[in-house]
C-alpha cells in the first residue's frame, strides 16, 4: 500500500558506489516488511527456525546490509513509533487485505498453485513486537545506528535529512518521504539486486529521487505536491479522491494551486465517498506538514559479534558457517574505517 505516484515522478538509477561514504536514514518497517515478503522459499513460506518462528527480516538484516555496509555506506535505521489516529483506516484495510490473500493462499495451497501461494503469502507477512525488538538489537550489533521515532520513521527521517547535513537522503519504497519534504529518496537500496520475472532475471539498480527536481519537473511547490498525495490517497485517506489517478491529480494541483481551491474543485466526489472513506483534506495536509517529529541523537555502536552470533546461531538456528563468512567482511570494514580514521591524522 502506501502514495502511488511513481509513474510522474523523475528518478535517476545510481550504482551503490555512487553512495559511498554517505549516511543513509532507511525507513525501518518499510524495509523489514520488504524483507519479510520477499525472502522466501519457493512456495512463498517465509525462513523459519526449528522452532516454526520467522527469520527471513533477521535474514535481511544481516546480509543484504553487509553488502552495503561493504560498499561504505552508513545506515541509520529509524523505527515507527505510536501511529497517528488517522491511519486507523489504513490498518483496517491492511486487515482486509490479509483476510482475502489468506484466503487465497489456502485455496492455491490445495491446487499445489507455487506461484499463487507465494504471490498471496507475501500479503500476509506480520511483524510484532518481538521481531521488531530483535530487529533493533542485531542492528545496533552490526554497528548500524537505531533511531526510535516519536511517529512515522518516515517522516521522522525526512526530518534528520533536512536538518542534519551528515545524511544524504533517505531510503524507502514509499514516496510519502517527499511529501514530508525529504531532500533526497533513494528506493530499492535493500532490495535483492537480481529480481525473477517472466522474461529472466533482471538488474535491480538503487533509484534516487530529488524534490527539488521532481518539483521542476512537475512544475508545482510542496504544497500542491501534498494536496496531489491526497487526491490520489495517502495512508491517511487510502481511498484518495474516485477517478483522480496520478495524471488528473497533476492537472488539477497545476490548474487550481492552492490547497483551499484544489479541494473545493473535487467536493462533490469527495462527498460522494461512504461515510467511512471520506476524509478531511486540512487534517491530512498538517499531518504531514508538521508530523510529528523531534531532534535525535545517531550512535553508532561498536560490532559485537557474539551478539550477531547469539541471535542468528544459537537463537534462530542460521548456519554457523554463513555467519563467519559474513563477519569476516564486517572485520574488514572495521579494518578499513580505524584505517580511514588513521588516515586524517596524517
Amino acid at each position: 500500500m502506501g502514495l502511488n505516484i511513481r509513474d510522474i515522478i523523475p528518478r535517476k538509477e545510481i550504482e551503490l558506489s555512487d553512495l559511498k561514504g554517505k549516511t543513509i536514514c532507511v525507513d525501518a518497517f518499510n524495509t523489514l516488511y520488504q524483507f519479510l515478503s520477499t525472502i522466501r522459499q519457493p512456495d512463498g513460506t517465509p525462513l523459519m527456525d526449528s522452532r516454526k518462528r520467522v527469520t527471513s527480516h533477521l535474514s535481511g538484516i544481516f546480509y543484504r546490509n553487509i553488502n552495503l555496509l561493504a560498499e561504505g555506506i552508513k545506515l541509520v535505521y529509524v523505527f515507527d513509533g505510536e501511529p497517528p489516529e488517522l491511519k486507523w483506516k489504513t490498518h483496517e484495510k491492511r486487515a482486509g487485505i490479509k483476510e482475502l490473500a489468506e484466503e487465497r493462499y489456502k485455496k492455491a495451497r490445495q491446487e499445489s498453485d507455487l506461484e499463487a501461494m507465494r504471490r498471496y503469502s507475501s500479503q500476509l507477512a506480520k511483524l510484532d513486537s518481538e521481531m521488531i525488538q530483535e530487529s533493533m538489537e542485531l542492528l545496533m550489533a552490526m554497528g548500524i545506528a537505531v533511531i526510535q521515532a516519536p511517529s512515522e520513521g518516515e517522516a521522522e527521517a525526512a526530518y534528520l535529512c533536512r536538518h542534519n547535513e551528515s545524511i544524504y537522503a533517505s531510503a524507502s519504497q514509499d514516496y510519502d518521504s517527499l511529501l514530508f519534504g525529504a531532500p533526497r529518496l533513494i528506493q530499492n537500496l535493500t532490495l535483492a539486486r537480481r529480481r525473477k520475472t517472466f522474461s529472466g532475471w533482471v538488474e535491480i539498480k538503487p533509484e534516487l529521487i530529488d524534490l527539488e527536481r521532481v518539483l521542476d519537473v512537475l512544475e508545482i511547490g510542496l504544497d500542491q505536491l501534498i494536496c496531489l498525495g491526497i487526491l490520489v490517497g495517502t495512508d491517511y485517506n487510502p481511498k484518495g479522491i474516485p477517478g483522480i489517478g496520478q495524471k488528473k491529480a497533476l492537472e488539477i494541483v497545476r490548474r487550481y494551486k492552492q490547497p483551499v481551491l484544489i479541494f473545493k474543485s473535487v467536493e462533490e466526489k469527495l462527498m460522494s465517498l461512504s461515510e467511512q472513506d471520506r476524509f478531511d483534506w486540512r487534517e491530512i495536509f498538517e499531518m504531514f506538514h508538521k508530523p510529528k517529529v523531534e531532534d535525535a541523537e545517531i550512535k553508532f555502536e561498536k560490532i559485537n559479534e557474539e551478539k550477531i552470533k547469539r541471535i542468528l546461531v544459537e537463537e534462530h538456528d542460521f548456519s554457523k558457517e554463513r555467519v563467519e563468512k559474513q563477519l569476516e567482511k564486517l572485520r574488514e570494514i572495521q579494518e578499513k574505517a580505524k584505517q580511514k580514521g588513521l588516515d586524517a591524522w596524517f
